[in-house]
């Protein structure tokens, strides 16, 4: 019923603010697209489920997601503005000036993922495959909050039929450079009951060294050589992945694509990123209560953790006026 009710109101393309305001954790919409479907909600923007509707109505998910916002386990699907990962302490620098953000990040004394999650967000575009969602926010609103800069944010979805696409567009609407950086929290699943007997593939040449704190410590780690080394497909097994890897390998489009895989299934999952995101947090989920290991999060981020204070790892210094935008994609398929 409650989806049926915002298909008749995106009928009109009318979406006032009094409605934004009517947007709650249970609010989602479902994109069509021959077989495949996604679930996405205003709130967060996030994208709650990806799945192919198979002979007899069975449902194959590539997206490990929920419906409902209490169903919601970790971080799944969720949209990381205007910074992804956690920034130590919560505390940065920007242009000579010192702020401080809430510390929110359960794992200790950090701030994580940015504002945009727990929002609701104003649908601006939708049709039978693709639906825009867009916010903004406001210097007075955030600037007691640690960051007094204005954005113009709009992400979107869209089904065709070679996957699911996710763009982004961020604009700074306020009077002084921002610092800006966009990621995405998907998880994936590729028919196994843990990710432990699946197969990854990860682009990055290099990683984050992190504290006990789950911080950068400023240094960077070459890959090769090490367990961590994914960039050909290697078995998940009992590693415990929580990795922001850097220094990824493109083609000759300048596309840096991320795969998961299990034979057992013959299902492949690639997430291909364009030039706008240098950085891919990897997570087994090892941390999820009651799920643990059930699907593993690989996280398109346009810079990388603790970037803030890090800007040369890929922070977007955005002038007033400027647009910052980019897109990812997820596309799956069955190898015999």
């Amino acid at each position: 019923m409650l989806r049926s009710f915002w298909r008749r109101l995106f009928s009109s393309m009318v979406y006032s603010d009094a409605m934004t305001k009517s947007v709650t954790p249970d609010t989602e919409i479902t994109l069509a697209c021959d077989r495949q479907r996604a679930v996405v909600s205003p709130w967060g923007a996030s994208l709650r489920r990806y799945f192919l509707v198979e002979a007899g109505g069975r449902e194959t998910d590539i997206v490990w997601g929920y419906s409902g916002g209490s169903q919601k386990k970790g971080g799944q699907g969720d949209v990381l503005i205007p910074f992804p990962g956690r920034i130590a302490e919560g505390r940065y620098s920007f242009d000579g000036r010192a702020f401080q953000l809430e510390r929110n990040d359960k794992e200790g004394p950090n701030a994580i993922h940015g504002f945009v999650r727990t929002l609701p967000w104003r649908v601006s575009h939708v049709e039978p495959g693709s639906v825009a969602f867009d916010i903004r926010l406001e210097a007075e609103q955030y600037g007691s909050k640690g960051y007094p800069f204005s954005l113009a944010i709009r992400v979107a979805y869209s089904l065709d039929g070679k996957g699911l696409s996710c763009s982004f567009d961020v604009e700074n609407v306020g009077a002084r450079p921002a610092p800006v950086g966009v990621g995405f929290h998907p998880y994936f699943t590729v028919g196994s009951m843990m990710v432990d007997d699946a197969e990854a593939r990860i682009p990055g040449a290099g990683f984050l060294e992190f504290n006990d704190k789950l911080t950068p410590t400023g240094t960077i780690l070459p890959a090769a050589g090490t367990e961590w080394d994914c960039r050909d497909f290697r078995r998940i097994g009992e590693k415990k992945f929580n990795h922001c890897y850097v220094q990824l390998d493109r083609d000759a489009a300048g596309m840096a694509t991320a795969s998961l895989r299990h034979a057992g299934s013959g299902r492949v999952v690639e997430v291909t990123m364009d030039r706008s995101f240098s950085a891919i947090v990897v997570y087994t989920g090892d941390a999820i209560a009651d799920a643990p290991r059930r699907a593993f999060a690989i996280e398109p981020m346009t810079c990388a953790s603790d970037a803030f204070n890090h800007p040369e790892w890929g922070l977007k210094r955005l002038t007033p006026g400027e647009h910052f935008s980019g897109r990812y994609t997820i596309h799956h398929q069955i190898v015999s």
